[in-house]
């Protein structure tokens, strides 16, 4: 994420709060009221989004972790295209007899 999104996203998370404080007010709410409801909110969605992050990490459902099982898939991949048909016959084989002993 470059430096000028996130500076997108905190002046539209700034602009959300004063357009709910202000729709508040003019909904008929006093200043301190508005306030407070538009903060409950506002940190409301703040830890709403710290749970989810935080269920991505326990699930380890991350992007980076993504990406390392995708690569360690590919990687494997690519192994198993360059074996020689003999290698990949004795490794089935050695599966095979794993496979029967347990």
């Amino acid at each position: 994420m470059r430096r000028i999104d996130i500076v997108g996203i905190g002046l539209g998370l700034f602009l959300a709060g004063a357009g709910l404080f202000l729709g508040l007010r003019w909904a008929g709410l006093d200043g301190i009221t508005a306030g407070l409801w538009s903060q409950a909110v506002m940190v409301g969605g703040l830890v709403g989004w710290l749970l989810t992050y935080l269920l991505r990490v326990v699930t380890q459902n991350m992007t980076l972790n993504r990406q390392l099982d995708d690569y360690e898939a590919a990687v494997l991949q690519k192994r198993l295209e360059e074996l020689s048909p003999e290698d990949l016959a004795a490794l089935q084989a050695q599966l095979d007899g794993e496979k029967d002993a347990s």
